[in-house]
């Protein structure tokens, strides 16, 4: 994380500018720490007030905070606090979103067929809902293995999506994966 500093009005100490280094640094945590990750402090001082405007640019996030105070730490916590909040905020929208777009269960119908010449349509004989387990495709493949069923359906751990494992005329596995 690139962290820049721009003062206003008057000299900073070397205090002044490591203690709102080390207070900033923290943020990475939230981030993560990027090359890309560019941090933009301005400090400014105009009669009694103590301002400070903060300035987060990310990869996909542009975050922005301003505070005044009659004292200049006191102002650099409080921006602080505000971003953190702002960060913490697009972090569990980000974690709704990603829960609300996959599904929790899974249903599988069982469809009978029949000969066209006795003109009868396809009826469904069995219903059941369940949860796919969350499993690497070595692991499905295993399961398949030492069972007699024709698929799996199961969650893939490294993309979160939902897949079927079948077996093929030649004994072989096939993989199906929607995408995105």
């Amino acid at each position: 994380m690139n962290i820049s500093f721009a003062f206003k009005n008057f000299e900073p100490s070397d205090h002044l500018k490591e203690y709102a280094t080390s207070r900033f640094e923290k943020m990475a945590k939230f981030i993560g720490d990027t090359i890309e990750t560019e941090l933009q402090i301005n400090l400014s001082v105009e009669k009694f007030r103590h301002k400070a405007e903060v300035v987060l640019a990310a990869d996909n996030l542009h975050i922005s905070a301003y505070e005044e105070s009659e004292d200049m730490y006191s102002t650099i916590d409080q921006v602080l606090d505000k971003l953190e909040a702002q960060l913490k905020k697009m972090r569990e929208r980000h974690k709704e979103r990603r829960r609300a777009g996959t599904p929790r269960a899974a249903r599988m119908d069982v469809i009978s067929f029949t000969d066209e010449g006795s003109g009868r349509t396809p009826t469904i004989k069995e219903s059941d809902n369940f949860e796919p387990k969350p499993m690497s495709v070595d692991e499905a493949a295993m399961q398949l293995e030492s069972r007699k069923f024709e698929f799996l359906v199961f969650r893939n751990a490294e993309t979160a999506r939902v897949n079927v494992l079948y077996r093929t005329k030649n004994g072989d596995f096939g993989l199906i994966d929607p995408g995105n």
